[in-house]
């Protein structure tokens, strides 16, 4: 079965499996920044954005996908500009979580990026508590969550002075 969507920001399509859940379907095609955690919706670890919203991937049929926008981890950073260098641009969010030491062994950081990128989208300006109920969906067993929260305020600096 074949699907039509909107992949990173470009149009796609894919052969898919009846029944395959969205994560087996990412990494089976190579896309391997959505981690599998716990297969039960629970640890975020698998987050993905669709339509601009966080879902957990273990758990959404592929087949939903179509006809809608996608965006993976893969997604964020910025295309590479044509040069020799092959460096490749961090996005405002990726460089905030590292000068905020938010990144330590890095399996739920694809998730907590993307569920950052969600709330910033909608709210620019978050305030503590709403950061802390924007990531309650993806646990982080390393940092104990207070850089983490340094990070999306230091993302939302780095974004509005972008702007």
């Amino acid at each position: 079965m074949k699907i039509k969507f909107e992949l990173n920001g470009n149009p796609a399509e894919w052969e898919i499996k009846p029944g395959e859940v969205l994560l087996d379907t990412l990494r089976r095609l190579g896309l391997k920044g959505a981690k599998e955690g716990c297969r039960q919706g629970e640890c975020g670890c698998c987050t993905v954005l669709l339509d601009g919203k966080p879902i957990n991937s273990c758990l959404l049929v592929t087949a939903l996908v179509a006809g809608r926008k996608l965006l993976t981890i893969e997604g964020v950073t910025p295309p590479k500009k044509k040069d020799l260098s092959h460096k490749k641009e961090l996005h405002p969010i990726q460089q905030a979580y590292l000068e905020s030491g938010a990144v330590q062994c890095g399996y739920c950081t694809p998730g907590m990026v993307l569920s950052t990128k969600a709330l910033l989208d909608k709210n620019p300006s978050p305030t503590e508590e709403e950061i802390k109920k924007a990531l309650e969906g993806v646990l982080c067993r390393c940092t104990g969550y207070s850089k983490i929260i340094d990070a999306v305020k230091l993302s939302a600096e780095k974004l509005s002075d972008g702007k």
